[in-house]
């Protein structure tokens, strides 16, 4: 899940060489939403030691570490583009929620949940750390947060993904319940990552 400048130009094949700071790649931007709040399966327990907590007015270098350990490898630029000062004015406004996945006592996942519109509230970011990938996490994450994004009071929880990300993303989000309601084109103005996020 990203931000990304809406185009009329069409989507251009990714690939895996290192990004180049200032590239600017074309997606494809999906939009999907629930209308109501879904019944979902409970997931199995993980394996592992997990806890799922809000992190309240997240202190910034906290949150820009989860960000690029999160989202560097989907080229997530939006919030590394801001100032401390536009970042702080979202994430400590106490109508947006960021959950932190704990995963053995360490983050391994973020979710963001924008529910400053009272009528539809968004998941705005969501991701596992590259190192829980594959473990059965990410159902388990998402179902928890879809029903946070819903305790909130929304009449609707949108979300949106892009070509980007991983590529499991979009057929679990249908998985769950969303349905695409509209797909854009787009351009992603990338930046350079170093090797890990400070």
């Amino acid at each position: 899940m990203r931000q990304a400048v809406q185009n009329n130009s069409p989507s251009s094949k990714q690939n895996n060489t290192p990004p180049k700071n200032g590239e600017r790649v074309n997606v494809t931007i999906t939009y999907l939403e629930q209308s109501e709040r879904p019944v979902l399966p409970t997931p199995p327990r993980p394996r592992s030691k997990v806890a799922i907590l809000r992190a309240e007015k997240p202190p910034i270098h906290f949150y820009r570490y989860l960000y690029r350990l999160v989202g560097d490898p989907y080229n997530w630029v939006s919030r590394r583009r801001m100032s401390d000062e536009s970042l702080a004015a979202i994430i400590h406004d106490p109508s947006v929620y960021v959950y932190v996945l704990y995963v053995n006592g360490a983050p391994g996942g973020i979710a963001e949940v924008d529910a400053r519109n009272k009528d539809a509230h968004e998941i705005k970011f969501f991701g596992l750390a590259p190192d829980q990938i594959g473990g059965g996490l990410g159902r388990y994450f998402l179902t928890n947060v879809i029903d946070l994004a819903w305790s909130h009071g929304a009449h609707r929880v949108q979300l949106e993904t892009c070509t980007l990300d991983h590529p499991a993303a979009l057929p679990l989000y249908q998985k769950f319940g969303f349905r695409v309601i509209d797909r854009r084109e787009g351009v992603v103005e990338l930046m350079s990552q170093p090797q890990n996020p400070h």
